[in-house]
């Protein structure tokens, strides 16, 4: 136990019996507890296997190469559809966390072994993405944008990517992509500050 991360499990909130739970067995796996993105995170070598992590109407381990387990037990979901490498064990009372302990240690187990091996997903490439029309006009028009889109990382791309088609209306991608470019030609990040 990291004593950093007890805040999370001594906040009060809706999945506190269950995380604590879930704690318990992510320990039992002999991972080594952290904080990582503000939630309990369970490494093996430095290298990330599960964290848990709540939400509104349930809380999840989250299995950071999760595609490449096995999930003979079908209990992985994929959290939406833009998610390429990590997949949740989702749940909703401790009953079915107690029910699932031996699964989700098993699965635990092979993950953190997958990382041990150096195993990776192989992740779809930024040129995979769709480019909207209305940012490959600004892409087209101004070098200087390219350049400074080119620069940024793979992930920072494909989040700007993933933002502006997300939205239905050319309108409103017009309008995320404008409201994007001071942050792309600073170098940042979609959520960076």
């Amino acid at each position: 136990m990291n004593s950093k991360v007890d805040f999370y499990f001594d906040k009060p909130g809706r999945w506190q019996q269950e995380i604590a739970l879930m704690r318990s067995i992510a320990l039992d796996c002999g991972l080594t507890e952290e904080l990582k993105w503000g939630c309990p995170c369970y490494t093996t070598d430095g290298r990330n296997v599960v964290l848990i992590h709540v939400f509104k109407d349930y809380c999840a381990f989250l299995f950071f190469n999760g595609t490449l387990l096995k999930d003979a037990k079908k209990i992985l979901v994929q959290q939406s559809a833009n998610v390429q490498a990590a997949r949740q064990a989702r749940f909703t009372d401790t009953a079915t966390v107690e029910r699932q302990s031996a699964i989700l240690k098993t699965y635990i187990r092979e993950a953190a072994a997958l990382e041990k091996a150096g195993k990776r997903v192989v992740l779809k490439a930024v040129e995979e993405f769709e480019v909207v029309p209305e940012f490959q006009e600004y892409l087209d028009g101004a070098p200087d944008l390219k350049a400074a889109f080119a620069k940024l990382t793979p992930g920072r791309q494909r989040a700007y990517l993933l933002h502006f088609s997300s939205a239905k209306q050319s309108k409103t991608r017009a309008a995320r992509v404008e409201k994007c470019l001071p942050a792309i030609l600073a170098g940042k990040g979609l959520n960076d500050e």
